[in-house]
């Protein structure tokens, strides 16, 4: 149950115990003057009797405080207040707000003090830059202790490999090399690391340009030499990264929604932000570490590929996180890296999508072979979206021995990773957001047919099942894939049932011998933690620099 200690008395303590009541798990206050002697209507506080200056008495309280709320009136108390706090509750978040020191122009003490409550403190609130209002909307959005993930680093005995998703994206490659600067700072060695491969033009150029200092670990790598391990961008060993499944984590930060158990000892998994980049900003903030140039360009990089230039989910927090790296950032060289030139694969990708593609309604699939550029599946997704009314596409190739889906959406309902995932979670892994996702599919025995029947047999089963899981929920669809009458123009809306589709039954399989059956792959919760670009983010396929981070499996 998690339980928040609430520390001081006046109008601030108040609003603070006001809007906690209510909230899920136990409140514990401490104060005696009248307007917190009763704090809540309901019995949702517990009032404690103890010097919350003094760390024995803080200590005594029977409870796993996980956050603790310092509200006295004076900056000295609070001062001393979260300095028993901090040791009586070493892991807990500790949010202060820092009060009045009734010592009216002596600024030098002031910002002295303030100094010594900051290197205490998670967060401190100044009166002088925010309403109390504010605090109580810190307590959900910053809950995350920078002096348990220093305790977590600090232990580690050996090398901190900071891991970041197969086929890397700029969110995670500028994540994992913020998180070593972290480390590097609480005097921790650390490496970023990444298994598969960086192929897409824009992500090299960014490489190239800045001069990253990454390590490409092979899928065979000996581990040994690693003391501890930390994940960015997704949450969990071998789910979209070459590690073992069974590596103990320390560190997990991914902005991704969890779709299975995280296991680390410190984790940060904040959804409600449009990268990871965010998160590693926050706290270089609150650790007081300027980025270097090469690093705040890479940041603020990875934030505008991840949220699609500020357009897609994107939040206060990205906004701010941008505004405290322009400072430092070199805006020549994100020129540069925004207009890469196109490999001559690439563009036969792309034009192999345009010229195979089947129309379903507002729907666009097209099936491109053989696959000389994983990235550029996500590329091919996204020039089909600009087709006049259409809504949705998906291209998929094969590779390997594995077919690799890409798809894009907008201006429906659909959730496109959900989608995936209902349609070929049984038999590979998929994922992603709502707009952007992907998959991938293992061959399996099917790699033995002959080329051409390989193609229509991947191409029957990805069609099939796709717009199968559309027709499941037409009402996601501006119109649905069978003809119903709709308010759309009447040359908007189909009128026949998946035009130009090649069904199973049509080449003489029947559903009940769908060689889906000798296609499964694995355990269909795989797709949780994959991105569908290949190189962007295994599933973040966003191509020209979208990246989709859609944990999607491809």
């Amino acid at each position: 149950m998690r339980t928040r200690l609430v520390v001081g008395t006046g109008s601030i303590a108040r609003a603070v115990i006001d809007s906690l009541c209510d909230r899920p798990g136990r409140l514990l206050v401490t104060g005696s003057d009248e307007e917190t002697d009763q704090p809540c209507e309901t019995d949702a506080a517990e009032t404690l009797s103890v010097d919350p200056t003094s760390q024995t008495q803080l200590a005594a309280v029977e409870a796993d405080v996980e956050t603790v709320v310092v509200t006295a009136e004076t900056l000295a108390e609070n001062l001393l207040i979260a300095h028993a706090a901090r040791r009586a509750f070493p892991a807990a978040f500790l949010l202060v707000y820092a009060g009045a020191d009734g010592r009216e122009g002596q600024t030098g003490q002031r910002e002295a003090a303030l100094a010594d409550l900051r290197s205490v403190a998670d967060r401190v609130v100044d009166p002088g830059a925010v309403l109390g209002s504010h605090l109580s909307e810190r307590i959900e959005t910053g809950g995350i202790s920078v002096h348990k993930l220093r305790r977590v680093i600090e232990d580690i005995e050996g090398t901190l490999a900071v891991v970041m998703h197969d086929n890397p994206d700029p969110d995670a490659i500028a994540s994992a090399l913020a998180l070593v600067r972290i480390a590097e700072r609480m005097g921790q060695s650390a490496t970023a690391c990444y298994y598969g491969s960086i192929n897409h033009q824009q992500n090299r150029a960014f490489v190239n340009l800045l001069e990253l200092d990454l390590r490409a670990l092979e899928p065979d790598a000996d581990l040994s030499e690693f003391g501890g391990f930390a994940l960015v961008d997704h949450g969990r060993p071998g789910i979209n990264d070459g590690l073992p499944p069974e590596t103990t984590v320390d560190v997990v930060i991914d902005h991704h929604p969890p779709r299975g158990p995280i296991s680390a000892a410190f984790t940060d998994l904040r959804s409600g932000v449009g990268a990871t980049s965010t998160l590693l900003v926050d706290y270089l903030r609150r650790l007081d570490i300027d980025p270097t140039e090469t690093l705040a360009t890479a940041l603020l990089f990875g934030i505008r590929v991840d949220t699609d230039e500020f357009t897609r989910e994107v939040s206060v927090a990205d906004f701010e996180a941008a505004a405290f790296l322009l400072q430092n950032a070199d805006l020549g060289v994100l020129e540069r890296i925004e207009e890469p030139s196109m490999s001559s694969d690439t563009l036969e990708t792309i034009a192999e999508a345009i010229h195979s593609r089947t129309r379903h309604g507002p729907v666009v699939v097209s099936g491109v072979g053989e696959l000389r550029d994983r990235d550029a599946l996500a590329q091919a997704a996204d020039r089909l979206l600009a087709i006049e009314d259409v809504t949705t596409t998906l291209v998929y190739g094969l590779d390997a021995g594995t077919v690799y889906v890409s798809a894009r959406s907008r201006g429906t309902d659909l959730d496109l990773g959900e989608t995936l995932r209902t349609a070929f979670g049984q038999i590979g892994s998929a994922g992603g957001h709502a707009d952007m996702a992907g998959a991938q599919l293992e061959l399996g025995v099917l790699e033995d047919s002959s080329n051409d029947d390989l193609q229509h047999i991947v191409g029957d089963i990805v069609t099939d099942r796709f717009l199968d899981v559309l027709e499941m929920h037409p009402s996601q669809l501006p119109f649905d894939l069978l003809g119903v009458d709709t308010d759309l123009p009447e040359a908007a809306t189909p009128t026949a049932s998946r035009p130009e589709t090649i069904r199973a039954s049509d080449s003489g399989a029947d559903r009940s011998d769908d060689p889906v059956d000798r296609y499964r792959v694995g355990e269909s919760d795989s797709a949780t933690e994959r991105d569908d670009e290949p190189d962007r983010s295994a599933v973040d396929d966003e191509p020209d620099r979208s990246a989709v981070d859609d944990n999607d499996g491809t």
